[in-house]
């Protein structure tokens, strides 16, 4: 990629993030970006289409970045011990720019799109997983069920947080 071209979708990405830390989604304007990022519109419009496409691949790149972290994914049906600590340890790497890009209504959408891509990553890895409703079911349940009760007790005890998931994930799994 061009050295002028990556330092400009640089300059977007960083005036993005800086607003997005401050202010909704819904209220962050073009104009302003363009301003802070020292470009002007037509030069946003040529990387993105709206603000809304800028901020879901920065969310989805996060995330994706997140995933690709973790050595072992499918761990979570496989070996759930290990499976929790590296969905945690994840998150955790990147939850200050997880939390400003899901911030606000952006919210739900973390929990939900970690879904999709770990189902995605389990899925590719045990493909007779991916035609059984029930464990579709029960994917949803530990994935959302974890991530949720995790991000609720995340100022708890880490390792008794993270011990209780593993166990209750553990006990579903043996159905």
């Amino acid at each position: 990629m061009d050295l002028r071209i990556r330092k400009t979708r640089n300059s977007i990405i960083n005036a993005f993030i800086e607003l997005r830390s401050k202010k909704e989604l819904e209220r962050i304007t073009i104009k302003e970006l363009a301003e802070l990022a020292c470009i002007n519109k037509a030069t946003f419009y040529q990387h993105y289409k709206d603000i809304y496409d800028l901020s879901e691949k920065l969310e989805m790149e996060a995330l994706t970045s997140a995933i690709q972290d973790m050595t072992h994914p499918e761990n979570l049906i496989q070996n759930p011990r290990e499976g929790v600590v590296e969905i945690a340890n994840a998150i955790i790497s990147r939850r200050p720019l997880l939390d400003i890009l899901y911030s606000g209504s952006r919210r739900p959408l973390l929990v939900d799109r970690l879904e999709q891509s770990l189902k995605e990553v389990i899925y590719t890895n045990c493909p007779e997983y991916k035609d059984d409703l029930e464990k579709d079911i029960l994917f949803t349940v530990l994935i959302q069920g974890t991530f949720r009760a995790f991000e609720q007790h995340m100022n708890d005890d880490y390792e008794r947080v993270l011990e209780i998931l593993a166990g209750i994930n553990e006990n579903m799994l043996k159905r």
